[in-house]
């Protein structure tokens, strides 16, 4: 039967039993490790990245009769489809602001479980957009244009809901240093240590929007919603708004709920690792139980606006009013104002010559 052979965690030598210490010693770094604790640590390498991330999406289907009056309007330049009802005339696309024509009677997406209702309106989106322009003095004036600002418009966008138990452990590589001095000569000694934690953590509504038009770094930005304020969706909520329909499926967007869950699962363990010098992950294992997915709507107010050939989307939490979204600037104004400012700096410079010239 062959033996099995032990490498050292530290260093990756070849660790060997020690009589004298009556554990596992490598003749290397001299490290030494007791058998059990480094049987179980590489029980633990065995288990990193064995993850079970699998998640289940909850079905909804729509009621008879409950789309009659909703119509899908299709953009002609990206593509995107907005739900809107029969009474909605001729409106732009809310993601590139082109123009968009009905192309049919609503159908075929699965139905929304949930919807956070807007809880501000449209007087809200215009001032939250101006006090986001205000006091930018090189934005160009196309921004600030009050007529271009009441072209804001409000947006239900998709998002999937991710709900579970996760349970799992991580590694980590941790060093604590200790110096002294011998004679002429300042010795630092180096501890290392591996460090393992295990536990259970609850996931509620870990959101990922369901739309490839609307940027997945700005939708995270205008988070969080408050779920706590859903309410079973109904189309009703839909007047007077557009809805976007989902392009990207609950399996799509998986791997982006599963780095989240990881990412916070990491954070969590990573926080009660204390007391070292240095820390390092080395690996981690996931497990999740009552995995599932469901489909809900946000409001979102949403203005795009184009300027030099490129596009700007800004987006304010329709519920909490967070406003987010990148300014450009005006080169030209930019410019104007340097030139001042140096003109400005040479008077004076040339006038506080001539003084002391004088003098």
């Amino acid at each position: 039967m062959a033996l099995q052979e032990y490498k050292c965690p530290c260093c990756a030598g070849a660790i060997e039993f020690n009589a004298y210490a009556q554990k596992l010693k490598c003749p290397y770094c001299e490290t030494e490790f007791e058998i059990s604790a480094l049987q179980q640590y590489y029980q633990d390498v065995e288990t990193d990245g064995n993850d079970d991330m699998n998640w289940e999406t909850q079905q909804d289907t729509w009621r008879p009769g409950e789309t009659d009056g909703m119509r899908v309007y299709t953009c002609q330049s990206c593509g995107g489809e907005i739900i809107a009802d029969e009474t909605t005339g001729a409106t732009h696309c809310p993601y590139c602001d082109n123009p968009v024509v009905m192309s049919g009677q609503f159908s075929g997406a699965m139905r929304p479980e949930y919807v956070i209702p807007f809880k501000l309106d449209k007087e809200a989106a215009k001032k939250g957009l101006r006090d986001h322009l205000l006091n930018k003095k090189f934005l160009p004036r196309v921004f600030k244009d009050d007529n271009h600002i009441d072209e804001v418009k409000g947006v239900y966008v998709p998002f999937w809901l991710f709900d579970s138990d996760a349970e799992g452990g991580a590694r980590y590589r941790a060093t604590r240093r200790h110096s002294h001095t011998e004679g002429n000569y300042r010795v630092t000694e180096t501890e290392h240590f591996h460090v393992y934690r295990e536990g259970r953590i609850r996931f509620e509504n870990v959101s990922i929007d369901g739309s490839s038009k609307m940027p997945d770094d700005l939708m995270e930005s205008i988070e969080p919603f408050n779920f706590a304020e859903a309410v079973p969706f109904q189309t009703a909520y839909l007047a007077g708004y557009l809805a976007d329909k989902y392009d990207v499926t609950s399996d799509q967007t998986m791997e982006r709920a599963n780095t989240r869950v990881r990412k916070s699962i990491d954070e969590q363990f990573r926080s009660t690792v204390t007391g070292y010098d240095s820390v390092t992950s080395e690996g981690s294992n996931i497990r999740l139980q009552n995995a599932k997915a469901k489909y809900a709507l946000y409001p979102v107010w949403v203005l795009t606006t184009s300027w030099n050939g490129q596009n700007y989307l800004f987006g304010m939490n329709g519920q909490t009013g967070k406003f987010v979204g990148n300014l450009p600037c005006d080169k030209t104004l930019y410019r104007n104002a340097f030139l001042k400012v140096f003109a400005i700096a040479a008077v004076i410079v040339y006038g506080l010559g001539w003084l002391f010239g004088r003098g």
